[in-house]
């Protein structure tokens, strides 16, 4: 899949990726190149499409190793309760192999019966994985995998038991999203998958730039 049916010139599309890669809003991009506001939106959507159809293609990669797991909320801020459970987020779970990629998939809940068969199917047996406290892993004390929890309410770190890889890349992931100011629900999915990706998407770049049309 590449970028196809833009009338926008090879230059300006080109600084158009790298202004994305940088986090630059479609909107700041346009006035910098002096271009419609609407066309910088539309070839920032055509770029989140590419990556959603590449990360499409490597969904069926198996992570082994040190794997972290957890679950976080994504939405406007309401009143009332707030993070597990909280009424109108968008819950995503996600999972990161030490020194590799991160993978994150939007999940009608967070129950052991939504979660373990992500797991299964994405982590190789005998992996090392590290989780929270969270009742929903329980599940894990009798897999097929070496099982680490660390309780939150006593401590974040011990030894190499701890989630801070997976929670830096929440806390970066919302810094990116936050900029937006409300992200319509239905492309939700096209701005969390960015965010999977840009890592990866960063080191790329200056080998082999998403194909353009």
């Amino acid at each position: 899949m590449k970028i196809t049916r833009c009338k926008l010139s090879k230059k300006t599309q080109r600084k158009l990726l790298e202004f994305f890669i940088a986090e630059v809003t479609a909107r700041t991009a346009a006035d910098l190149l002096g271009i419609q506001p609407n066309s910088a939106a539309l070839f920032y959507r055509k770029i989140r499409q590419v990556i959603m159809y590449y990360l499409d293609q490597d969904a069926i990669e198996v992570f082994e190793g040190q794997i972290e797991l957890d679950e976080s909320y994504f939405g406007g801020v309401r009143k009332g309760k707030r993070g597990r459970g909280a009424a109108g987020k968008v819950a995503v779970f996600g999972m990161l192999k030490r020194g590799g990629k991160v993978y994150v998939k939007i999940v009608p809940d967070t129950k052991t019966a939504t979660l373990m068969p992500i797991i299964t199917r994405k982590i190789a047996p005998d992996s090392i994985v590290y989780t929270d406290s969270y009742r929903s892993y329980n599940a894990l004390d009798v897999s097929d995998f070496s099982y680490h929890r660390i309780n939150h309410s006593e401590k974040f770190v011990e030894d190499k038991n701890h989630i801070n890889g997976v929670e830096n890349f929440w806390n970066q992931a919302k810094r990116v999203l936050r900029k937006y100011n409300g992200i319509d629900r239905n492309a939700f999915i096209l701005f969390i998958k960015e965010c999977e990706f840009i890592p990866i998407f960063r080191i790329k770049l200056n080998f082999s730039p998403l194909p353009l049309g």
